[in-house]
């Protein structure tokens, strides 16, 4: 009998490629083009199609490509499937929606830290002018803040929210977080010697978490129209600071250029765009704005456990 196959489009990692074929499954980690991909699919018989960000499984795919039983993401958000649809199919739609967060979380505290002490400008300038005028810079960029003893305000807070919320918490920070679907939570911080201390936490409005915070992370889902836009950029504290490390679209670009260019927000954290994966050059050449090309879950750890997690379900479901 000829095993199942999985085709890992977008790659797997070692363990969870191991993990598998030590079950019986013969997996393939080809990377086919987005208009080529039904047809590989159904030469090769393929079960099961595994993505991350980088491939779209929509509803024209499930249909040209009967044999496909399961469909796995491999990270937190799904709106590059058709979930909808293919649950109306009948297909299995997995996901790993914690493997990744401490991975984000940490990105979104690099974040912080380098637009605190304007590193991501500092990163561009020494190279150019470290060796003529070292004192000028050290003036320009001496002038930093520290985020001990500030407020983080979380909007959105699943998994990643939550793993956000801990580091700052350890940090000294005060935090506030609003989501509609999470009132209150019990947070417990496990340190390198086995000891735990918890927190109890409960939510606010947005309102009242742009007003107070001093620095914003976003962790929100993929939106129709930006949930930080004009307005409620206005609504934050003068010279507050706002990261998106969740979906390109939730924070309005042009307002952000304009708040920041006015003062009112002094720095921004990206590691995803509204045009992505070709963003706007006014958002790359920003000085107040530091970046990365959407590596949120792009540690070896994270990589290994949505791995290992994606294997596990797979293994589940169809063994």
């Amino acid at each position: 009998m000829a095993a199942t196959k999985i085709l890992a489009n977008d790659g797997i990692s070692p363990k969870g490629e191991a993990l598998l074929n030590n079950a019986g499954f013969e997996v393939l980690v080809t990377r086919v083009a987005q208009e080529q991909l039904a047809h590989f699919i159904n030469e090769q018989n393929i079960t099961v199609l595994l993505v991350r960000s980088a491939t779209t499984v929509n509803k024209a795919l499930m249909d040209a490509c009967p044999s496909l039983r399961l469909i796995g993401r491999g990270g937190v958000g799904m709106d590059n499937i058709d979930v909808a649809h293919a649950q109306s199919k009948g297909l299995h739609v997995i996901n790993t929606p914690g493997a990744s967060a401490q991975s984000v979380a940490e990105l979104v505290f690099a974040h912080l830290f380098a637009g605190a002490r304007q590193l991501q400008d500092a990163n561009r300038a020494m190279p150019l002018e470290g060796d003529t005028r070292f004192k000028q810079l050290k003036k320009a960029y001496g002038a930093g803040t520290e985020l001990r003893g500030k407020t983080l305000g979380i909007i959105g807070f699943g998994k990643i929210g939550q793993e956000t919320a801990k580091m700052a918490l350890a940090l000294g920070m005060r935090v506030l977080y609003h989501d509609t679907d999470v009132q209150h939570k019990e947070l417990a911080l496990s340190f390198f010697d086995g000891r735990t201390l918890s927190f109890s936490l409960q939510g606010s409005s947005k309102e009242t978490v742009l007003r107070e915070s001093d620095f914003i992370s976003l962790h929100t889902p993929g939106q129709e129209k930006p949930i930080m836009a004009k307005e409620e950029l206005q609504m934050m504290k003068d010279g507050a600071a706002i990261v998106n490390t969740s979906r390109g679209g939730v924070l309005d670009e042009v307002a952000l250029v304009d708040a920041l260019e006015s003062g009112k927000i002094s720095f921004a954290g990206l590691d995803v765009f509204e045009s992505e994966p070709s963003p706007e050059i006014r958002i790359l050449m920003h000085p107040q704005i530091s970046l990365s090309p959407h590596i949120g879950a792009g540690t070896r750890e994270a990589q290994e456990r949505i791995g290992l997690e994606l294997s596990e379900q797979i293994i589940s479901l169809l063994k």
